[in-house]
């Protein structure tokens, strides 16, 4: 699945100094302007990346590359700079073009890196494109360079005013621009770093109105982050969920990993439904499954349901830890379509918050979710 990538940027952004009217640089004389820039991100796995950008009436350029670093900008008269990354994730890269009248020009976009040895860093369990029986009815292998709006749109903030902390006092704010595609997988990146009133930010995308089933076998490959407050988590809602709300909609989890300092939660999932049950009261049922060594960020894993009309049963890596039944009168909400839901979530009552310990910027990686269902 490994696939490394080149592009050109095209107009995201467009700032000046002092607001011109256009991205041509049709402000004051000696203004820069037709800024164009190209990336190219190294295929080997060794983070380096090289920014290349041309402007006219420009003086100098500045670089940002989005990581931190104390020492940006990075500034030539050249256009070309040459950047090495040292660990996996999705940064923004930012170029401007000065004139000779002290304004500039930018454009920015975020780019996915691939670090490590090409050949171990999609190491791990994986599962085949067909099994007898059923036919693929959909799939996501988040190959190119773009999340697929066909298939993904994103929700954007911390839940204010009307379900603040998405309902579990969650401490991230999310954004768009913390997920993206490269190398063959999707990155979704928590970030510490202040932005809406909160300290962290993540990503939280979903396929509702997009992407909906019902009954089938679903395999997820994930390499999932880790850290005391980091809970990543691969999951589905009921499609009716504007109209009947939550939890009669019903809510299948796919996966949900709680990170923690002492590292059995980095090495343990969970599988769970939650749903409204027949006398009215909130139910929720599931079970954990645990490695026998490692966690789950070492290397890729296959979570995976198999959902019919008598139960869901969950597996990691084809080996089964979990089996529902649903068909009691009360638990209608899983015999109806449902769409996919993936997100980091920073802190939480669940987990806790992260803590002196917790590393960030945290990723999940994602390679690939596929749909089955039978012939």
């Amino acid at each position: 699945m490994l696939r490394y990538f080149s592009f050109i940027l095209v107009l995201c952004m467009f700032i000046c100094s002092c607001n011109p009217e256009d991205d041509n640089g049709s402000g004051t004389s000696g203004d820069p302007s037709n800024l164009t820039i190209q990336v190219d991100v190294a295929t080997d796995g060794s983070g380096e990346v090289v920014v290349s950008a041309s402007a006219d009436n420009t003086t100098r350029y500045e670089f940002y590359m989005g990581d931190g670093n104390p020492n940006e900008p990075f500034e030539n008269t050249t256009g070309m700079h040459q950047y090495t990354y040292e660990s996996i994730g999705t940064y923004k890269v930012e170029v401007r073009a000065y004139g000779s009248s002290g304004r500039f020009i930018k454009k920015e976009q975020q780019i996915a890196v691939v670090t490590g040895d090409p050949s171990t860093v999609g190491e791990g369990y994986t599962t085949p494109t067909s099994y007898p029986g059923m036919q693929l009815v959909w799939t996501d292998e988040f190959n190119g360079n773009t999340i697929d709006s066909n298939n993904w749109t994103f929700e954007v903030g911390d839940g204010c005013p009307h379900l603040c902390g998405w309902g579990n006092d969650e401490l991230e704010y999310y954004r768009k621009e913390n997920a993206s595609v490269g190398g063959g997988f999707l990155t979704i990146e928590a970030r510490e770093e202040f932005f809406g009133g909160r300290n962290y930010t993540s990503a939280r995308m979903k396929t509702q109105e997009k992407q909906t089933f019902e009954y089938g076998r679903v395999d997820i490959r994930a390499k999932l982050p880790e850290g005391q407050g980091i809970w990543p988590a691969l999951w589905m809602l009921g499609q009716n969920i504007n109209s009947v709300s939550w939890p009669d909609c019903g809510e299948i989890d796919i996966m949900e990993l709680v990170g923690s300092t002492d590292g059995d939660g980095n090495a343990r999932v969970y599988g769970t439904l939650h749903w409204k049950a027949s006398d009215g009261s909130k139910a929720d049922e599931g079970e954990n499954f645990k490695l026998n060594s490692g966690k789950f960020s070492d290397k890729f894993h296959v979570f995976s349901i198999i959902w019919n009309e008598l139960n869901i049963r969950w597996f990691v890596d084809d080996e089964l830890y979990f089996t529902m039944p649903i068909t009691d009168e009360g638990m209608t909400e899983f015999h109806q379509p449902h769409f996919f839901i993936f997100n980091i979530a920073v802190g939480g009552t669940w987990p806790g918050s992260p803590n002196d310990a917790t590393p960030f910027p945290q990723q999940m990686l994602v390679d690939y979710i596929r749909v089955f269902q039978d012939n």
